[in-house]
C-alpha cells in the first residue's frame, strides 16, 4: 500500500473512532448515582481506547452499500460493546486472569471480580438495546440484530471462547 492511502485508512480509522467514541460517551452517560459504579466500570474498559476497527469496519460497509453512516452508529457501538464485554471476561481469573490489558489494570483489577462480570453482562445485553435504537425500518434493525446475536453467542464469539479454553488444556 503507498504512502498516500495508508495516510488515507488512517484517517478514516481515526474519523470513525471519533464517531464512535462520541456515541459511546453519551449512550453511557449515568444519572442515576446507585448505578455510578456498573456505569464507570463499563466506562473504564469501553472507552479505553484501541484503534476501532470492528465499529470502522461496520460503517465502512454501510457507507459502501450506500447506507447512511449515521444511522449505523449504534450497531458500530453496540459492536464495540459486545467486543469490549468478551474482553472484560476473557481477562477475569476464571478465564485467562489477566492482571493488565492495553498496559492498565484490567477490570476485575480495579473494580473486584463481581462488578467486572456484571459491567461485562450489561455491554452485552445493553448493546442490543443500543442497536435496535437505530434509525432505520424495523424489518432491517431485527435482520441486522439478529446477525449480531448470532456472531456474539454460543455459535459465534461464546462458542469460541469455549473452544479456546478446551485448547488450553
Amino acid at each position: 500500500m503507498k504512502k498516500n492511502e495508508m495516510k488515507a485508512v488512517s484517517e478514516a480509522l481515526n474519523k470513525s473512532a471519533e464517531a464512535v467514541e462520541k456515541y459511546l460517551d453519551s449512550a453511557l452517560a449515568e444519572a442515576d448515582p446507585a448505578l455510578a459504579p456498573l456505569f464507570d466500570a463499563m466506562r473504564y474498559s469501553i472507552m479505553a481506547g484501541g484503534k476501532r476497527v470492528r465499529p470502522f469496519l461496520t460503517l465502512a460497509f454501510c457507507e459502501l452499500f450506500g447506507g447512511c453512516v449515521t444511522d449505523a452508529l449504534p450497531f458500530a457501538a453496540a459492536l464495540e460493546m459486545i467486543h469490549t464485554y468478551s474482553l472484560i471476561h476473557d481477562d477475569l481469573p476464571c478465564m485467562d486472569d489477566d492482571d493488565l490489558r492495553r498496559g492498565r489494570p484490567t477490570n476485575h483489577k480495579v473494580y473486584g471480580e463481581a462488578t467486572a462480570i456484571l459491567a461485562g453482562d450489561a455491554l452485552l445485553t445493553y448493546a442490543f438495546e443500543v442497536a435496535a435504537l437505530a434509525p432505520i425500518p424495523s424489518d432491517r434493525a431485527l435482520r441486522a440484530i439478529r446477525c449480531l446475536s448470532a456472531c456474539a453467542g454460543p455459535r459465534g464469539m461464546v462458542g469460541g471462547q469455549i473452544m479456546d479454553m478446551a485448547a488450553e488444556n
